[in-house]
């Protein structure tokens, strides 16, 4: 996706004259924050799985005691036990 936002960037450079350049270019930025948030989403899995190899997946990184399985099964890329969660 980024490639194609990339690629894009030159098309239609002139977006106010174009009758069309107003949604290419709110397409665009839609497509630029998909693209950022996905990114994002591939970082925290991945901290995710390092945290399973390491031994750390499932541990509340500000006190240290376990994240509950439900809070795991809904978000596994959680880092925080509930109760730090929601001082966040």
């Amino acid at each position: 996706m980024a490639r194609l936002v990339e690629s894009s960037r030159g098309d239609n450079a002139d977006d106010e004259h174009d009758p069309e350049g107003q949604t290419i270019a709110f397409e665009r930025s839609q497509l630029a924050a998909v693209t950022a948030e996905t990114q994002e989403r591939l970082a925290e899995v991945r901290a995710a799985v390092r945290r399973v190899v390491d031994g750390g997946y499932g541990t509340c990184e500000v006190c240290g005691r376990s994240i509950p399985d439900g809070r795991l099964e809904a978000r596994p890329t959680a880092t925080t036990c509930v109760e730090h969660a929601a001082r966040r």
